[in-house]
């Protein structure tokens, strides 16, 4: 015969667990498993005596709390997960419960050595090559959505494309005029430092102009943008994500795409041009001063060599990289908050996956359009 934990074993719905019969290193398991029996699985589980094996076959139910408190017996136990015997279901649930319940930062030690360094930099390129398709996929998805929103005004959402407008290129517009008029200052002054030994201080004008004009004016604008905006986009998704408010947006019948990223897409798309714009002449302007209170050049003659030198193809190659980065930020931005996965942890992680895979595109795609654009003499 065998001996019963349970306080009233004439219930067959109560969990049990029994040392078998003819086996006394086996303790045998039945009943529902379940959350409405959690406080007798919670006793029955500080109460078990000590085994070699589980045999969970009998139970009748088991959910995820049961789970759970099996993952604790185990452990009371001192037994791994072969010890424990289930039918296909039950072993299923259980490996489910494992994969949500790993902490992927603290399961194992980190190999060290040349083959285990290999190996992690694999794995890094492998997710990499996961996240630009990824990428790609999300960008034409947005992009089907955005053709049926373009041919029906009435699907048009004016008032949250105007409020992103005002978060992502008002709001950014002090800082990024404060970052490149600082830098065309710097820029100014390093390039006097060389120029003065030859006496060709003037040609400051042309250096700081055709820098901010065809590279950093846009350039610094972008990174400023991926760092602020894009972890903005991510970590407002990310947080919907996590209270489940984007289920809720499809169970209403309504486009997660187009209530969520078209407007985001939209607001960038205007303002980095803006944005851009504003850099080149902060950067511009902050040669000038340097070249004014530095190096004698009267802001007149600045202007006017300016005028004399610089050509308009210069302002449309920089301005022409705009919207491809304000499209990058965006859609990068929107799929990090949309790939979180219910936790805080995991916010915080793709909003820094965000910012790095913006600003490190924004660089990658600026140097090919610099060696492009040199190339066809433009």
């Amino acid at each position: 015969m065998s001996t019963s934990f349970d306080i009233d074993a004439a219930d067959n719905a109560r969990p049990t667990i029994e040392v078998a019969s003819g086996q006394p290193d086996t303790l045998r398991l039945g009943g529902c498993w379940t959350l409405r029996y959690a406080p007798m699985m919670e006793a029955l589980v500080m109460r078990a005596r000590s085994a070699r094996q589980i045999d969970g076959t009998g139970l009748q139910r088991m959910d995820s709390a049961g789970a759970m408190l099996l993952n604790r017996l185990l452990a009371r136990l001192s037994l791994d997960k072969d010890a424990l015997r289930l039918r296909d279901a039950q072993r299923a649930l259980m490996a489910y419960i494992d994969a949500v319940s790993a902490d992927p930062h603290t399961t194992g030690t980190k190999e060290l050595g040349f083959i285990a360094a290999i190996g992690r930099f694999g794995f890094s390129v492998q997710d990499s090559i996961k996240e630009i398709l990824a990428l790609i996929a999300f960008m034409g998805l947005t992009l089907s959505v955005m053709v049926k929103v373009i041919t029906r005004p009435s699907r048009w959402r004016i008032t949250p494309t105007v409020h992103h407008m005002e978060a992502v290129g008002l709001d950014a517009m002090p800082l990024v005029m404060l970052l490149c008029f600082l830098v065309g200052a710097v820029l100014a002054f390093l390039g006097a430092t060389v120029l003065k030994d030859y006496g060709a201080q003037i040609f400051i004008v042309e250096l700081v102009s055709y820098a901010f004009l065809r590279e950093f004016g846009v350039l610094l604008a972008a990174i400023l943008l991926a760092g602020r905006t894009a972890s903005a986009f991510t970590a407002q998704i990310g947080a919907m994500q996590n209270r489940e408010e984007i289920d809720a947006i499809r169970t209403l019948g309504l486009d997660p795409i187009e209530l969520l990223v078209i407007p985001r897409l939209f607001a960038l798309l205007i303002m980095m041009p803006l944005l851009g714009f504003v850099g080149m002449c902060a950067g511009i302007l902050g040669g000038a001063v340097v070249g004014w209170l530095a190096l004698g050049i009267p802001l007149d003659l600045y202007w006017s060599r300016l005028n004399e030198t610089i050509e308009l193809r210069h302002f449309i190659v920089g301005i022409s990289k705009a919207p491809i980065f304000a499209t990058l930020i965006a859609l990068i931005g929107c799929l990090e908050g949309f790939q979180t996965q219910g936790t805080a942890q995991s916010v915080g992680e793709r909003t820094t996956s965000a910012v790095v895979q913006c600003i490190s595109l924004v660089i990658v795609l600026d140097a090919i359009a610099a060696v492009f654009f040199m190339e066809i003499n433009l």
